[in-house]
Formats: C-alpha cells, sequence, structure tokens
C-alpha cells in the first residue's frame, strides 16, 4: 500500500510510517500542479492545507483514503470523493487546548498591553522621572466580557477558561438569525457588548467576512478582536483601517486570509498599532502536535482494519 504526505513541512515532527506500509513517501510540500503526479499509484493521501478537488480527484483511480491532518477539511471535494468511494477523515478536537489557552495569552496580551509595555520599556524606562512608566492604559481582564462566535470544542474551552477568570461570557448567534437559541445572545447585541470578541466558527459562505466594516462600527471603541478560526472570516482591509483610525482597540490574530500572506496583505504593514499577529501556530503546543500525530496514526491504522474513524465522507453503498 502506498501512502504519500504531501505537506508534511506543516507540522513540525513528521508523522510515522505505518509497519504496514511498503511504500511511503514523505514529501515536505506540494505545489497544485505537482498533486496528480504525486499521488500517481498512491492508496492513501495525507494532506494539511493541500487542495484535493474533483479535477485531480478523477485522475487518481487508486486513491481509497484521504487523511486530514487537520480539523478543518475545506480543502477536500467531499462531493467528488462520495462519489468516487474515496474515505475522508480528520482529526477533531487535537487542539482544543492549545488553541484555547493561545486565545488567553493574547487576551492578557491585548488587555494589559504587553506588547506595547516590552517594545518600549528598554528605551523610554531608563529616561522616566519615576520609578514607573505609563504609557497605555493596562485593563483587567475579571469583571470584562468576552464574546465567543462558535461554540465547538475550541468556543465552548475558551468560554470555560474566560469564566475561570471572572469574564462575563456571551455566545454569539449566527450573523442575521431571527431566532435566539437557548444559551446565545444576537450576533449583534454579541459586538456591541463585548471587550473582547473571539472568532471560533467554521468558514463557510455565510461567515465570510462576518467581521467588515459594518461589524466593526458596532464594537466598542476598545474593544479586542482574536481570530484564530479561518482568515477569510474577517475583511482584511476593514480590519486594517479601524485600527489604523484607532475605532476598535486592537486585534490578535493567527490566521490571515491567505497563507503564507502576500506582502501587500493590509494587515503586515507597519503602521498598525496595537496588532498581535502570529503565523497560524495557535494550534503547535506540545499538547496540540501529540495529539495530531496520534490521530493521524489512529486514523490510518482504522482505514487499514476497514473501520475508519472520525469520518467525513464515507463510501458509498
Amino acid at each position: 500500500m502506498k501512502i504519500v504526505t504531501l505537506d508534511g513541512e506543516t507540522l513540525p515532527v513528521q508523522p510515522e510510517k505505518p509497519s504496514w506500509c511498503r511504500d511511503w513517501q514523505f514529501r515536505s510540500k506540494t505545489a497544485d500542479n505537482e498533486i496528480v503526479q504525486a499521488l500517481q499509484g498512491a492508496t492513501i493521501a495525507i494532506t494539511n492545507k493541500v487542495p484535493l478537488r474533483a479535477d485531480s480527484l478523477a485522475q487518481l483511480p487508486a486513491l481509497r483514503y484521504i487523511c486530514v491532518a487537520a480539523t478543518g477539511y475545506d480543502c477536500i471535494d467531499l462531493d467528488a470523493c462520495r462519489e468516487s468511494g474515496i474515505v475522508v477523515s480528520n482529526v477533531p478536537g487535537y487542539s482544543t487546548q492549545s488553541v484555547s489557552e493561545g486565545v488567553i495569552g493574547a487576551l492578557f496580551a491585548l488587555r494589559r498591553q504587553l506588547v506595547d509595555y516590552v517594545n518600549h520599556t528598554p528605551a523610554q524606562w531608563p529616561d522616566s522621572p519615576h520609578f514607573c512608566l505609563h504609557r497605555r492604559p493596562v485593563q483587567d481582564i475579571a469583571g470584562s466580557t468576552l464574546g465567543i462566535v462558535g461554540k465547538g470544542d475550541i468556543g465552548k474551552a475558551v468560554g470555560q477558561l474566560a469564566s475561570a477568570l471572572g469574564m462575563n461570557v456571551l455566545f454569539a448567534e449566527r450573523k442575521g438569525s431571527t431566532t435566539l437559541r437557548e444559551g446565545y445572545v444576537s450576533f449583534d447585541d454579541v459586538l456591541t457588548n463585548s471587550d473582547v470578541i473571539s472568532l471560533h466558527c467554521p468558514l463557510s459562505e455565510q461567515t465570510r467576512q462576518l467581521i467588515d466594516r459594518q461589524a466593526l462600527s458596532k464594537m466598542k471603541p476598545q474593544a479586542l478582536l482574536i481570530n484564530t478560526a479561518r482568515g477569510g472570516l474577517i475583511n482584511e482591509a476593514d480590519l486594517a483601517t479601524a485600527l489604523r483610525e484607532g475605532s476598535i482597540g486592537g486585534a490578535a490574530l493567527d490566521v490571515l486570509s491567505s497563507e503564507p500572506p502576500s506582502r501587500d496583505n493590509p494587515l503586515l504593514q507597519a503602521d498598525l498599532p496595537n496588532l498581535l499577529l502570529t503565523p497560524h501556530i495557535a494550534w503547535a503546543s506540545q499538547s496540540g502536535v501529540h495529539n495530531l500525530l496520534n490521530g493521524i496514526a489512529a486514523n490510518l491504522a482504522a482505514f487499514a482494519r476497514h473501520a475508519p474513524v472520525n469520518v467525513v465522507s464515507p463510501l458509498k453503498n
């Protein structure tokens, strides 16, 4: 059985070759125009972000299983997989602890102005007339309100951590919904009442650019925006304008709409204040990497036993 890993360098530790695999091909990266050639004769493809669409799948008759090395599987054409009898599985929940802790870390960094003080203290503290240096106001965590968009495992975990810190937690109903589910607050009310908004919903046509100029204008002037989900949830030009004009207090982003981003991305410009930007690594704590590798190994073993776990697209009957 031939297994091909298409973008293995997206993982800081390589997955191990299963003992039952005779042909293990580890590719650090695969360009779109290399996908079909790379997977010729392969029974199994392991991919994180390399897309597998209908046109490629139609040229890969030997492919029986796609192991997505992530929770999100928007890079896979599920309809085409169902038509071709290709099993698709993901690794849900592996990064819940890592991402939720990352959100709380970003929240502390922004509310307590850690980035600003760390960057300016060496140059300015020696010239201070007093024992301390006051720049930006340091805000408390306890007593503030966190609005969470998305109530999956990570969203709920963030809510639990925030509640333990004494925050008031609101879960947002779907944008534009005319009814409220139990435990949810209207999307607009979350925007207007939250001191911090954290995004944890999937990217779909309904959520694409969920946070745009209109949404940003409803947020408090000192509110913060955190995104560890998908970059496409935010209109990046609108957010850059809001940060530059000071209409919101700041943002922490671990994801952008295109990754790696182009250098002219509006959120990579040097004149943006109070922006904390990290390169899609909120998931990558030791526990996150360990859980992901274990999940990949379990999914491969389950497929080999003809009982795949975490199935997204099953074989046709």
